[in-house]
């Protein structure tokens, strides 16, 4: 059974990194078919640069990463709730957008619960 415990924290940590990749996909593809071109690439490398800034801490499992990583998930869920309701021709994407980026922001929470550090009774028998 321990050896399941320890292992939870490692799945989640390979889970949310999936589920960015996922998102880091869809999030490309609605940038690349918002403009043209050269406008295009440029707008989806601007749009990556959230989801790029927290995969080193993430592959090393560190918690505090876990943390922050949270709130570069704002704009994407944000992004796809507006577009979900505003653009009847771009619902699909923006409605995985949207799934993805709750399950990662889900998964982020989950790793933070599962390593949470074993609280001491130190604290409780000073009282």
């Amino acid at each position: 059974m321990s050896d399941r415990v320890d292992a939870l924290p490692r799945l989640m940590q390979r889970g949310a990194l999936a589920v960015a990749a996922l998102l880091a996909i869809l999030v490309a593809a609605a940038a690349l078919h918002a403009a043209d071109w050269p406008a295009s690439v440029v707008l989806a490398a601007a749009l990556l640069v959230p989801l790029a800034l927290p995969i080193p801490g993430l592959l090393r499992g560190d918690r505090r990463t876990s943390a922050w990583a949270t709130l570069c998930v704002i704009p994407y869920f944000v992004f796809g709730l507006m577009e979900t309701i505003a653009n009847p021709a771009a619902r699909p994407v923006a409605g995985a957008i949207l799934f993805a980026s709750l399950t990662l922001f889900v998964l982020l929470i989950a790793h933070l619960r599962v390593t949470r550090p074993v609280a001491s009774n130190h604290s409780l028998s000073t009282r």
